[in-house]
C-alpha cells in the first residue's frame, strides 16, 4: 500500500485527490495539509511514502517545505503538482529534492502512474514541463544577485531606487540589468519583467 499525504490550499483540489487515490487498490490517503508547515508536521507524524505538494502556499512556499521536511527526512519522495511551467521554478524544486514534476491539468492522465514511478524510486516530469527544461539548458543563468534586481524592477523601481535598496551603485545596478536584459535576449526592462515571470525566476 503506497501511504500518500497531500498537501494544496485549495480545499476542492484535495478533494479531487481524495477521490482518486481513494479509488485505487494500491494507494491511501493517510492525510492532508494546507500550507508547507502543516506538510511538515503532518509528515513527522505519518511517515508518508509519497507526498503530492503544491507550489505556491500561503505561510511557507512548498519548495521550502520540501527543504525543510528533506532537512529531517532525506529519503522523502516529493512530487510537485502546480501550474507553474517555468523551468526556473522547476530546477528550483528539483535541487530541493522533488522527485516528480506534475501539471494540475494533467492530473487525471499522470497522476497515479507517477505517484508508482516515484514510489519504485524513479523520477516524473510532465512531458511540457521536460520541454521548457529543455528548451533552456543552455541558457545563460541569472545569478542571485540580478534576480534580486529584476524583482525591483517588476515592482517598478528605477535604477536609483534599486540601487540604494541593495546598497550598491548606480553604475552597478545599470551593468546588471545590462547583463539580465543580455541573458534573457530581450530588448527593454518590461520584456525581461514579462520573461522573468513566465520562467518563474520571480513573482509579483
Amino acid at each position: 500500500m503506497i501511504r500518500v499525504l497531500s498537501v494544496d490550499d485549495h480545499p476542492l483540489l484535495r478533494e479531487g485527490l481524495a477521490a482518486l487515490i481513494g479509488n485505487q487498490s494500491d494507494m491511501q490517503l493517510i492525510g492532508e495539509a494546507s500550507n508547507g508547515r502543516e506538510a511538515l508536521e503532518q509528515f513527522r507524524k505519518h511517515h508518508p511514502d509519497i507526498t503530492l505538494m503544491d507550489l505556491q502556499m500561503p505561510e511557507m512556499s512548498g519548495i521550502d517545505a520540501i527543504s525543510a521536511i528533506r532537512g529531517e527526512f532525506p529519503d522523502a519522495r516529493i512530487i510537485i503538482l502546480t501550474t507553474y511551467t517555468g523551468d526556473f521554478q522547476v530546477s528550483r524544486a528539483l535541487r530541493a529534492g522533488a522527485r516528480g514534476y506534475l501539471l494540475k491539468g494533467m492530473l487525471r492522465q499522470e497522476l497515479l502512474e507517477t505517484i508508482r514511478a516515484v514510489h519504485t524510486g524513479r523520477k516524473r516530469l510532465s512531458a511540457e514541463v521536460a520541454v521548457e527544461i529543455a528548451e533552456h539548458a543552455t541558457d545563460d543563468v541569472l545569478t542571485p544577485r540580478e534576480i534580486d534586481v529584476l524583482r525591483w524592477i517588476a515592482e517598478g523601481n528605477a535604477n536609483k531606487e534599486i540601487a540604494g535598496k541593495l546598497s550598491l551603485t548606480e553604475e552597478t545596478v545599470k551593468g546588471h540589468v545590462k547583463n539580465i536584459l543580455a541573458k534573457l535576449g530581450v530588448n527593454d526592462r518590461t520584456h525581461a519583467v514579462t520573461i522573468g515571470l513566465k520562467r518563474g525566476m520571480i513573482d509579483l
